[in-house]
C-alpha cells in the first residue's frame, strides 16, 4: 500500500506533469509586471507587452518611467507595497502615453519577498472601467428618477385627487353593480398615488446627515427584521470582520439599502435550502478617483450580500440599477434605483457579480475619521 502511494506521488510530481509558471503568466488576461527597488522593469507578461505596445527585449531592464508618467500614483503605490509588505490597490488610475494611448485602470501592487525589493504590479482595465462607468450610469439613472418624480408629483397626483373625488361622489348615486366600477377607480387612483409617493423619496435634496455608523449593528438590525418577516425560511450566514472601523454614513438610509438588498436576495433564494451570506471586510489601500477632479476618495470598507438563487438574467444586468427594471411580477423596479442613489450620495460604489447559485452585491463605503466618530458621540 505504501509503495503504491509513493508511486502515485511520484507520478503527480513528475517533471512532465509540472505546471510551467511562465505559461500561467502568459495566459493571464491582465498586464503583469515585476518592478525592482530602483524602478526598473524586471519582467512583464504578454498582456503587458500588448498593453504598452512594447516587447520584452525593449522593456526589461528599462525604468518603469519609460512606460508610466513619472507623476503617476503607480510609483507611490509600489513604495507603499514595499513599506507595508502587503497588497495595496488604487482605483481610477489614468495611464497615458502617445504610444499606447489613454487607459483607465485599477493598479494593484504586491511585494514578492525574494528579493525583498521586488513588487508585482497588476493592471485591471476592463473591470474597473465597467465598475466606474456603471456607477456613473447609476447616478445618471437616479437623476432621471428625480426629475420624473418631481414631474409626476405635480402633474399626476393633483388630477388623480380630482378623479378619486368624483368617483366617490358618483358612488352615492349609482347602483350597487356600478359601485364596483367606482370602487375600482378609487383603488387604482390610490395605487398610482402610492407609486408616486415612493418615487418622491428621490426628490429629497437636503444635505445628507452623516456620522460614524457601526455597519455590523445595521446588518444585525436588518437580519432580525428579515428573519421575523419575509426571510423566515432563509438561513443567514454572517462573516464579519470584528476589527472593522465605523462607516461614515446615515444609519437610517443604510438600513434601507440593506433591507432592499436582503429582501431581493430572499425573494431570489430557493424555497428549500435558501441561504444569504452577509460579510464585511477591509480593503487595504483602496482609493477611487473622483471624476473631473484630482482628489481620491478612500473606500476601504467592503460589505457584501450574497444569495444562492438562480442569478440575474443576462438581458437586464446592464440596466439593473435603472428605474422600473425588474423581474418581479408585481415589482415597481425602484428598489435598486434607490439603493444606487443612496450609495452614490454616500460617495460609495455598488457593484454585483452573478452566476447561477451565487449572486453577490458588493458595496464599498468610506470610513469615518476620528473627528467624525467624536462628532457622533457629542
Amino acid at each position: 500500500m505504501i509503495g503504491r502511494a509513493a508511486t502515485m506521488l511520484r507520478r503527480r510530481t513528475s517533471h512532465k506533469d509540472e505546471v510551467d509558471p511562465s505559461g500561467i503568466l502568459a495566459a493571464l488576461p491582465d498586464p503583469v509586471l515585476v518592478i525592482d527597488g530602483e524602478g526598473l522593469v524586471r519582467f512583464l507578461n504578454l498582456e503587458a507587452q500588448e498593453f504598452f505596445d512594447a516587447g520584452a527585449a525593449r522593456v526589461v531592464g528599462a525604468p518603469l518611467s519609460d512606460l508610466v508618467p513619472a507623476d503617476s500614483p503607480v510609483f507611490a503605490l509600489l513604495e507603499q507595497a514595499r513599506q507595508t509588505h502587503g497588497t495595496v490597490v488604487e482605483f481610477g488610475v489614468t495611464l497615458e502615453n502617445p504610444r499606447y494611448g489613454n487607459h483607465f485602470v485599477t493598479a494593484q501592487a504586491a511585494p514578492m519577498g525574494d528579493p525583498a525589493d521586488l513588487v508585482v504590479l497588476t493592471l485591471h482595465e476592463r473591470s474597473i472601467a465597467r465598475r466606474i462607468d456603471s456607477q456613473l450610469n447609476h447616478r445618471g439613472a437616479a437623476r432621471s428618477v428625480v426629475a420624473m418624480a418631481a414631474m409626476l408629483a405635480h402633474e399626476v397626483k393633483n388630477p388623480l385627487s380630482g378623479i378619486r373625488g368624483a368617483a366617490q361622489l358618483l358612488e352615492d348615486s349609482v347602483s350597487e353593480e356600478d359601485r364596483i366600477l367606482t370602487r375600482l377607480i378609487c383603488d387604482e387612483a390610490d395605487r398610482i398615488v402610492a407609486l408616486v409617493d415612493r418615487m418622491e423619496v428621490f426628490t429629497d435634496g437636503r444635505p445628507l446627515e452623516r456620522s460614524a455608523v457601526n455597519i455590523h449593528a445595521v446588518l444585525e438590525h436588518v437580519r432580525r427584521v428579515a428573519q421575523s418577516g419575509f426571510a423566515r425560511h432563509i438561513r443567514f450566514v454572517e462573516k464579519y470582520d470584528p476589527s472593522l472601523p465605523p462607516v461614515y454614513g446615515n444609519r437610517d438610509q443604510l438600513i434601507q439599502v440593506f433591507l432592499n438588498l436582503v429582501k431581493n436576495a430572499a425573494e431570489a433564494c430557493p424555497e428549500q435550502g435558501g441561504e444569504i451570506v452577509l460579510s464585511t471586510g477591509y480593503q487595504h489601500g483602496v482609493r477611487l478617483a473622483v471624476t473631473g477632479s484630482e482628489s481620491r476618495v478612500h473606500l476601504p470598507l467592503l460589505v457584501t450580500v450574497q444569495d444562492n438563487g438562480p442569478g440575474i438574467p443576462e438581458d437586464i444586468r446592464a440596466h439593473l440599477f435603472d428605474p422600473f427594471v425588474t423581474t418581479k411580477l408585481n415589482g415597481t423596479g425602484l428598489g435598486l434605483a434607490l439603493v444606487a442613489k443612496i450609495i452614490g450620495d454616500h460617495g460609495g460604489v455598488i457593484d454585483f457579480e452573478s452566476v447561477p447559485k451565487r449572486t453577490v452585491f458588493k458595496l464599498s463605503l468610506p470610513v469615518a475619521t476620528d473627528g467624525e466618530s467624536q462628532g457622533e458621540g457629542a
